[in-house]
């Protein structure tokens, strides 16, 4: 690990190396982490931002889809200037503009069985930012071949819910299926599309997110592995549910090793 600072890295993360759970080597840590966003939306606008001021050294951005008028509401990576743009390629330009230091990957295209396992194979931690249930599936499976970390949100309207899912860490750490076994079925839960989403709900549980990432590269605190966050933001009520491990899991249970192959995305 490389310790050594420039001048204007120890000005630039003073506040965190003042920290005594950070310190030099924590920001040490977190220049030599990579860290992948697969959405550079509502969730994974804040995400990008706050990653890229932390100093994480390389983030990785995934996303398909360009820069539309609507999402502007809560998507504040983008810009009025960014519409018809490509979001990774928006989202790269904020993070960067905070942050030159840190490199930016930006993936534009769509997740599927054919390239997940090679993509987060370059990265430390993985962070769902997606807004539909078969890449949801997709990637949690992946992360469990993979062996990596996931950091896991969702919003709706005016609710948001957060955790960590990490089953090579011990049997206390559920999967993504452990708490969501198989998909709902289609139509049942309304996309932020359909039912619409509160702006600032995305920017509360994308911050959130990025916390529990730098925890996890920290080692610091107490892990959101095995909990599920629910918040209310109408109520301003924050809920903590308890996740135990699925010994019959048909991601991470006794049969594992999923096949991404029959995912459709």
């Amino acid at each position: 690990m490389n310790l050594d600072f420039t001048e204007d890295e120890i000005s630039r993360y003073s506040r965190h190396i003042l920290l005594p759970d950070v310190g030099g080597i924590g920001q040490a840590k977190l220049r030599d982490a990579k860290v992948l966003l697969v959405g550079a939306g509502g969730l994974g606008s804040p995400m990008v931002l706050y990653l890229a001021a932390a100093g994480i050294g390389t983030i990785g951005l995934v996303d398909d889809d360009v820069v539309e008028l609507s999402n502007l509401q809560r998507q504040v990576a983008h810009t009025t200037a960014s519409l018809g743009k490509p979001k990774v390629a928006s989202a790269a330009a904020a993070a960067r503009a905070i942050n030159p230091a840190v490199t930016i990957n930006a993936h534009q295209m769509r997740l599927g069985p054919d390239n997940v396992a090679a993509l987060i194979a370059d990265y430390d931690i993985i962070c769902d930012g997606t807004d539909n249930f078969p890449t949801r599936f997709l990637l949690a499976d992946a992360c469990v071949l993979g062996r990596r970390t996931l950091v896991s949100a969702a919003v709706l309207r005016f609710e948001g819910q957060l955790s960590v899912f990490k089953p090579h860490a011990g049997p206390a750490c559920p999967c993504y299926r452990c708490l969501f076994p198989a998909p709902p079925p289609a139509g049942l839960v309304p996309s932020c599309s359909e039912a619409g989403i509160l702006g600032a709900v995305t920017g509360v549980m994308g911050t959130l997110q990025t916390t529990e990432v730098l925890k996890e590269i920290l080692g610091i605190g107490d892990t959101m592995a095995g909990r599920l966050l629910i918040w209310d933001a109408l109520a301003t009520r924050f809920r903590n549910v308890r996740l135990p491990r699925d010994p019959n899991c048909p991601s991470c249970g006794p049969a594992g090793y999923p096949d991404l192959s029959h995912h459709a995305v």
